[in-house]
C-alpha cells in the first residue's frame, strides 16, 4: 500500500533527517516504526502525510507512494483525501469543541452518503469512554480520553491508512494497553492499514505485523516482530534487558551489521 524508496529529509534546506530511509507498508498489516529520540521517526510521518512544509522540510530526494501514486509532492489535503489520516504526537485534538464536534471535524473530507450516525456509534463503539463526554469540551478530557478522540476522529475520515504517533505517551498503563488492544480491533475489524510510531517497543511488538527500527534516518533492521523480540540488541537497548538482566547503554549495545539501503 505504501513504499517509500530512498527517501531525503531536509529541515530549512541545510538538516538532514532522513537520509535514504526505504521501507514498506502492506494493506491490512500493522507495521511498527521503532528508534529512540531523535531517530527520525516523526519526521517520517510527516513526510508521508505531507506535513513537513508547516515546518520549513521538505522531501529532498527519493520518493513515497500510496497504491501505487507518488504522493510526496502533494499537499496534505489531497493526501489526506486520498485516505490517509495523520494523528499526530501530543493528541492534537481542538479543545474548545465538544467531544461529538471534534468527531464531526474527522468527517468533512469523506465522501458524500455515509451515514454521519452510523459512524458515530462506530466509534462511540471502540471508545465507549466518550459516550457520557459526548456534550463536554475536549479541552476537559483527560490524557487518555483525548488520545481516544483523536483517534476517533481519525476513524470519522474512513482512512485506508493511518499514521499513529506515540499513542501511549503520557498515559497511565492501564490506558496504554486499552488503547493498544483498541488499535489492533481497529485493524482486524475495519481492515485498515496502520503505521505506528511508538517509543514503548513490547507495546509496539505485540500488536505489529512487521517491524523496522531506526537509527540516525536510517533503517538499520528489520522483520517480523519475535526476530527483533530476540534479538540481543533489540533486547538490551529497546526492551531494557541483557542475558545478565542488565540494561547497557547505546553505545556498548550498537554492534549489529548496518541493514543496506534499497536501490530504486
Amino acid at each position: 500500500m505504501l513504499t517509500l524508496n530512498n527517501v531525503e529529509v531536509m529541515y530549512d534546506h541545510v538538516i538532514l533527517v532522513l537520509k535514504g530511509l526505504s521501507m514498506e507498508v502492506p494493506e491490512g498489516t500493522v507495521v511498527a516504526l521503532l528508534g529512540s529520540n531523535g531517530a527520525g521517526k516523526s519526521t517520517t510521518l510527516k513526510a508521508i502525510s505531507g506535513l513537513l512544509r508547516t515546518e520549513e522540510g521538505d522531501v529532498t530526494d527519493g520518493s513515497i507512494e500510496f497504491k501505487g501514486t507518488r504522493i510526496d509532492r502533494e499537499d496534505a489535503a489531497d493526501i489526506v483525501r486520498r485516505g490517509i489520516f495523520h494523528v499526530l504526537e501530543g493528541r492534537r485534538v481542538f479543545e474548545h469543541l465538544t467531544v461529538e464536534e471534534n468527531l464531526m471535524a474527522g468527517a468533512h473530507t469523506r465522501a458524500r452518503g455515509a451515514s454521519l450516525d452510523d459512524d458515530l456509534d462506530r466509534v462511540m463503539g471502540y471508545f465507549p469512554r466518550l459516550i457520557q463526554r459526548r456534550k463536554q469540551s475536549a479541552g476537559y478530557l483527560s490524557g487518555g480520553e483525548q488520545q481516544m478522540l483523536a483517534i476517533g476522529r481519525a476513524l470519522m475520515a474512513h482512512p485506508r491508512l493511518m499514521l499513529l504517533d506515540e499513542p501511549s505517551l503520557g498515559l497511565s498503563p492501564l490506558l496504554v494497553q486499552e488503547v493498544f488492544g483498541i488499535i489492533r480491533r481497529i485493524n482486524r475489524e475495519d481492515g485498515i492499514t496502520i503505521l505506528l510510531v511508538e517509543q514503548n517497543a513490547r507495546l509496539a511488538l505485540s500488536v505489529a505485523d512487521y517491524t523496522y527500527l531506526m537509527e540516525s534516518g536510517r533503517i538499520v533492521l528489520e522483520g517480523a516482530p519475535e526476530k527483533l523480540r530476540d534479538n540481543e540488541d533489540v533486547k538490551e537497548f529497546y526492551l531494557g534487558l541483557s542475558d545478565v538482566g542488565e540494561r547497557r547503554s547505546y553505545r556498548d549495545v550498537k554492534h549489529y551489521k548496518r541493514r543496506k539501503r534499497w536501490l530504486s
